[in-house]
């Protein structure tokens, strides 16, 4: 294990510090990382949501999300993640990244996927105050995602930007960050590539945000089968996309999309079967709050889609982000009013209770629960 691994927890008081030494603070690694401490007890948390799963070769499950001891997202802000052998039955939470307790470097915006060399990977911004334009994106990685406490390697800043959608490995082998520099800047929502698995990065080329529509961007790039790339960025108005026909060196100008979407996260990806899977608020052809999170499948690319499982229909539901096992269950993670119940739920379901709109196998269970402070 890293000798920086597990670190000795302390408070880094803004107060001790100069002006010119707080902005780079986000560029240090955290000052804590390992199991949960007294100060992140599930019952002290006033803040937890934006979750993420990933499912490991083996079958274990693992999420990650983003809590606080205050309901906002600020300086407390601080990564846990949890682990589950017993398909989400039960789960432990076993590590957390903090950057520096009470501030004022917050961790947030983690995600968790399985690269194609069965590696575990964690990401999370790190940032000063509610800014993307000055976060950058970190990184752990284990050899071992199916045991309950892997070793981890040391932590690693990747690249300057927040990551709030999976990464995506394409044709020819690279691996893709979709990461975004929030609202200041040109070409705001960026594709950043390794071609070398995961060692080293390097921005590619990015698409243009227009500044009276951008918010978080919060993009996902989607591999057509026809060699393009399709972009699908969270705008003010909703999904706006644009497309790259170089492998991402030049995009289009954004255009609203066809999918109607209100400005939150939503979730896609493709599956074993070629289709295209998406997880968002509502109808496809109808806007609607953070509520009805539903299932949506393609065959034809994002051309049409067909299905719509209903997930959870409540109000407060948001940001699903998942994945498909080799057994082909798909399992969606999503939160729950962040700073009220604050809880995190997982659906489980197949491509068949998809295009059926309703629960024709066994293998369905809805709002399963994978943490629960308010409880």
């Amino acid at each position: 294990m890293c000798a920086a691994m597990i670190l000795l927890f302390s408070v880094l008081s803004p107060m001790l510090l100069s002006a010119a030494e707080v902005p780079d603070l986000f560029k240090h690694p955290p000052r804590y990382l390992g199991p949960p401490e007294a100060g992140h007890a599930v019952a002290d948390r006033q803040f937890q949501g934006i979750p993420s799963l990933a499912v490991a070769a083996g079958g274990r499950l693992w999420s990650v999300w983003y809590a606080g001891v205050t309901p906002d997202e600020d300086e407390n802000n601080y990564v846990v993640v949890s682990t589950s052998a017993d398909g989400g039955k039960t789960w432990k939470e076993v590590l957390v990244v903090d950057p520096d307790g009470t501030g004022p470097v917050r961790a947030f915006d983690p995600e968790v996927w399985v690269a194609p060399d069965g590696r575990l990977f964690l990401f999370w911004a790190q940032a000063v105050g509610h800014d993307g334009s000055v976060a950058g994106v970190w990184c752990l990685t284990t050899d071992t995602p199916d045991l309950e406490s892997p070793q981890w390697g040391c932590p690693r800043r990747l690249t300057d930007g927040v990551m709030m959608c999976k990464p995506v490995v394409l044709l020819t082998g690279e691996w893709v960050l979709p990461v975004s520099i929030w609202k200041t800047m040109d070409c705001s929502a960026r594709m950043v590539v390794s071609k070398d698995s995961g060692k080293t990065w390097a921005v590619r080329g990015g698409c243009n945000i227009p500044v009276d529509v951008r918010a978080y961007d919060e993009h996902t790039i989607v591999e057509r089968k026809n060699g393009t790339l399709w972009m699908l960025v969270r705008t003010k108005y909703g999904i706006g996309e644009s497309i790259s026909m170089d492998r991402g060196s030049t995009w289009t100008a954004l255009t609203p999309s066809d999918i109607l979407h209100p400005s939150s996260r939503f979730f896609i990806t493709r599956l074993a079967s070629g289709n295209l899977l998406l997880v968002k608020h509502g109808a496809i052809m109808k806007k609607t709050g953070r509520s009805h999170l539903t299932a949506f499948l393609s065959t034809d690319d994002g051309g049409t889609w067909v299905g719509g499982l209903l997930l959870d229909k409540r109000h407060g539901v948001s940001y699903p982000d998942g994945q498909q096992s080799s057994d082909g269950l798909i399992r969606i993670v999503y939160d729950y009013n962040r700073t009220e119940e604050r809880h995190i739920y997982m659906a489980t379901f197949s491509e068949e209770d998809v295009i059926l709109k309703k629960s024709a196998s066994e293998t369905v269970e809805l709002n399963q629960v994978v943490s629960a402070p308010s409880d």
